[in-house]
């Protein structure tokens, strides 16, 4: 059949045109598109490339800025959480600042970037250090002893003083405006920029007011810094080649920047704050009024901003991101860089581009041309001899000869083979449809066939399911009653498979016979029990069962795998067929399930055997059931017998509480007076024994407690106090608790902890016995001079949180580490003597964090050290 297409649309213009014109014009116009969009592309790729590397420059020097910011603005915090610190302890009071003089001149040698730290109380006196240089500090001090005046001293490192000092009358320091916002703000807080009187600089105070536990006012704790180091850092900052840095207020003056241009002018000799747009630096000034004029008020920038700039006739990249997330602190970080820093090298390349661009296209107009009059020749002629194939249908040999284009002769010979395949399987093609046309009769006669099979077959699963349904609800399987569910089985097996005989067997306890504990007879609908077979005549039968969990034997005569049941079973009983499949309980094999055909072969379908398998499913699972039901008897009855063991360890040790505690006491208080003299003096080596006497009787002591204590835990009589509570005043209280054992060794204790964690709900003083224990052992176990820390870890999710305690200390086997948690056991590590403990401590540990639903895992590593990690559950309040 033959169809005409009609050429619409675009190409009914190409209608008449030779090929070879259709041909250079196409390529042609893809050249010019090509060349066009690549110029186009170069540009346009090459401006977005300035962008994005603008872009991320900018971005890169802002997150810079903003860190070294973050980490400037952190040292006072912690300069003032550190006093903080040593005041909960008792170390310092805010009552007696007479103490604070050699403490606060310690801390500027620790932390340079503070140049004063003050500390004032409610009761009118004040303490001030502020660093001249390395070697001398200014002091100033205004108490009881000094009228309340405040008194001036230069002094040297040591706190002496070497230069008489300036007196102010009635100094009241509460008055002072940083006093006052600590105490109004009543938490951690920064001041704004202010001038000193004495110098001209610009400086920033961070103060914290000091409250006891009953939450009344005792003073506040100041540190103050200049505000030229934050110029220092950004001057640090490398923007581009000729970009700039600087950070102004929200007011719009100005805090820092990366130029030498201080943010103050002197008038009178007194320091006067700078507005940005009053600059002496042009691109600063130009800038902040440009941000004036976009926002007309800097406070409605409330995130990150990337602008374009026009300075100069030059375009400028901006980013301007405010810097907020410190109290009282609510800057603006503004990055520029110039485009021109990036598009000299583009420009060069985008004009290379365009002359690569245009000699390309004059080369590949000529190569067209060119190509597509050799194209078209061969083409012409190949066109001509096709219409020689026009007569195929009515039979006339059509052969076509084509000469020019290697691909193009190729096309013409397989054309003409083409043409003979054809003819051939035409005719070969009606021949098989003539034998196709009798193999479809046949075939469905077949499917015929098929189908009445196929419905007998799927009634007979449908039956099979049914029974399979009803045993798997009957109730004596379920409980594991043997004799009814066994009698249940073969019977429902029987009448599903339309056999005469289904038996199920058992091996004995020695497992020397099989046992027969249920056959049916269909034929008279008797069930029957008792026979017995002995394992070892039947010796080839039982190693065809073991070695496969089904035997299906079609005709029994024949089968070698059953002949030893033929005389005794199969003649007698007229049994043609069966299947035979294990019962498998535990992993072993403990019995068989046999299906017997009486009268004539049968031959098994795929799905009865499927059935069969799931009727010895089921016979397993009832001496599951069974073992089941004896197991959890057995365990009732240990259950019993533990609870008469448990009152009975409890009842012992309360005896054990009385009768030794009693004693203890009496024998503790007896050598606490004979080491005191009250019957006499005692002698160096009576002393001794005496120290001897208290230090076991102690350590017995705290063995006895610490036994009740696990005891109360196990048995679970110990309720915990949960409250919410600070992870970091936890970690802090429990490194100060342990902090003179580390001073007698030299040892460094520190604590690494995200800020601003929320509570976690525990119970306080538990917990605290754990960090203890595990630093004290961690302490026990370093060397001198070694590390100690505490690391504090949320998960993603803040379901849980991890905190471990890690030493630099002797370490352990990874082999004994099994061995940590298990009671009254210590590991023994070569390299050291045996240390003092009961070896209940760890298990406390372990115990005391079961009980908050939390898990502790130990990992070391010999001679490189420990590390406990505590995973607790925090779930945001």
């Amino acid at each position: 059949m033959n169809k005409n297409l009609e050429q619409t649309g675009v190409f009914s213009l190409f209608k008449g045109v030779p090929l070879r014109r259709i041909l250079v014009a196409l390529f042609l116009l893809q050249i010019l598109l090509a060349v066009g969009l690549t110029t186009y592309l170069s540009i346009s790729n090459g401006q977005k490339a300035v962008n994005e590397v603008a872009s991320e420059l900018r971005h890169e020097v802002a997150n810079r800025v903003e860190q070294n910011l973050q980490a400037y603005l952190s040292t006072p915090r912690q300069v003032l959480r550190s006093n903080q610190n040593v005041i909960d302890i008792g170390l310092l009071k805010m009552e007696n600042l007479a103490t604070w003089e050699s403490y606060l001149i310690k801390q500027l040698e620790i932390f340079p970037d503070a140049i004063a730290l003050t500390a004032s109380n409610e009761q009118q006196e004040h303490l001030a250090v502020e660093k001249l240089n390395d070697r001398q500090f200014l002091l100033r001090k205004a108490d009881k002893s000094t009228g309340y005046d405040l008194y001036t001293y230069k002094i040297d490192r040591q706190g002496q003083r070497i230069q008489l000092p300036e007196v102010i009358k009635n100094y009241d320091a509460r008055s002072r405006p940083d006093y006052q916002a600590a105490v109004t703000a009543k938490k951690f807080s920064f001041s704004q920029i202010f001038t000193p009187l004495t110098e001209p600089t610009l400086l920033i105070s961070a103060s914290q007011p000091i409250y006891n536990s009953q939450g009344q006012l005792l003073g506040v704790n100041s540190t103050q810094t200049h505000i030229s180091q934050i110029g220092d850092l950004l001057q640090n900052i490398k923007v581009g080649k000729s970009g700039q840095i600087f950070i102004i207020e929200r007011s719009g003056l100005l805090v820092a920047s990366s130029t030498t241009e201080e943010p103050f002018r002197l008038q009178n000799g007194k320091p006067i704050r700078l507005a940005a747009s009053q600059s002496s630096n042009s691109f600063t000034q130009a800038t902040a009024k440009y941000l004036e004029t976009k926002f007309s008020n800097l406070d409605q920038i409330n995130s990150l901003q990337q602008l374009d700039l026009s300075f100069d006739g030059k375009r400028q990249f901006l980013e301007v991101r405010p810097l907020q997330g410190k109290p009282n602190i609510n800057w603006l970080i503004i990055v520029a860089v110039p485009e021109a820093d990036f598009m000299g090298q583009i420009d060069r390349n985008t004009q290379t581009t365009i002359f690569l661009c245009l000699g390309a296209l004059g080369l590949a107009i000529l190569l067209g041309i060119i190509t597509a009059r050799w194209i078209t020749q061969p083409i012409l002629y190949f066109s001509t001899a096709t219409k020689d194939l026009a007569n195929f249908p009515n039979g006339e040999d059509s052969v076509v000869i084509v000469q020019g284009i290697k691909e193009l002769e190729m096309l013409g010979g397989s054309f003409n083979e083409m043409m003979q395949q054809l003819r051939k399987t035409f005719t070969a093609q009606t021949t098989k449809n003539e034998e196709l046309e009798l193999q479809l009769q046949q075939r469905t006669q077949e499917l015929q066939q098929e189908i009445q099979e196929d419905s007998n077959s799927e009634r007979k699963l449908c039956q099979h399911n049914r029974v399979l349904a009803e045993l798997a609800n009957h109730r004596a399987i379920s409980e594991g009653n043997l004799e009814t569910a066994f009698k249940v089985i073969t019977e429902k097996a029987a009448n599903a498979l339309e056999i005469e005989r289904v038996s199920v067997w058992l091996f004995n306890g020695e497992r020397t016979k099989l046992q027969c504990i249920s056959l049916y007879e269909r034929s008279n609908q008797r069930h029957s029990a008792g026979l017995e077979r002995n394992l070892a005549d039947y010796l080839i039968y039982l190693k065809a069962l073991a070695s496969a969990r089904t035997i299906i034997v079609t005709d029994t005569r024949t089968d070698p795998r059953v002949q030893e049941l033929r005389d005794e079973l199969l003649e007698p009983n007229n049994i043609l067929s069966l299947i035979n499949t294990s019962i498998w309980v535990g992993g072993e094999v403990v019995g068989t399930v046999l299906y017997e055909q009486v009268g004539i072969p049968r031959t098994w379908e795929l799905s009865e055997q499927n059935f069969v398998s799931s009727i010895t499913e089921f016979a397993a699972l009832t001496l599951e059931v069974c073992d089941r039901k004896r197991a959890e008897s057995a365990l009732r009855e240990a259950k019993e017998a533990a609870e008469v063991a448990n009152r009975a360890k409890s009842t012992f040790l309360r005896n054990i509480n009385h009768e030794l505690r009693n004693p203890l006491g009496s024998i503790l208080g007896i050598t606490e007076a004979l080491q005191e003299g009250v019957y006499g003096p005692v002698t160096e080596q009576q002393r001794q024994f005496l120290n001897t006497l208290e230090s076991s009787g102690k350590n017995l002591l705290e063995l006895i407690n610490q036994i009740l204590e696990l005891t109360d835990i196990e048995s679970k009589k110990i309720k915990l106090q949960l409250a919410p509570i600070s992870i970091q005043g936890l970690c802090d209280s429990s490194l100060n608790f342990v902090k003179h054992l580390a001073f007698q060794k030299n040892i460094q204790l520190s604590l690494q902890i995200p800020e601003e964690l929320e509570p976690i709900q525990v119970d306080e003083r538990r917990i605290r016995q754990v960090f203890i224990n595990l630093l004290t052992n961690a302490i026990k176990f370093t060397h001198d001079g070694g590390k100690v820390w505490i690391e504090v870890q949320p998960t993603s999710t803040n379901e849980y949180i991890f905190i471990s305690v890690v030493d630099t200390g002797i370490g352990m086997l990874s082999d004994d580490l099994f061995q940590l948690f298990q009671p009254f056991v210590q590991v023994k590590n070569p390299s050291t003597r045996p240390s003092a403990g009961t070896g209940l401590g760890l298990v406390m540990v372990q115990k005391i964090v079961e009980l908050h639903g939390g898990k502790v895992h130990a990992e070391s590593q010999l001679g490189k050290g420990s590390r406990f990690t505590i995973k607790l559950p925090w779930k945001k309040l």
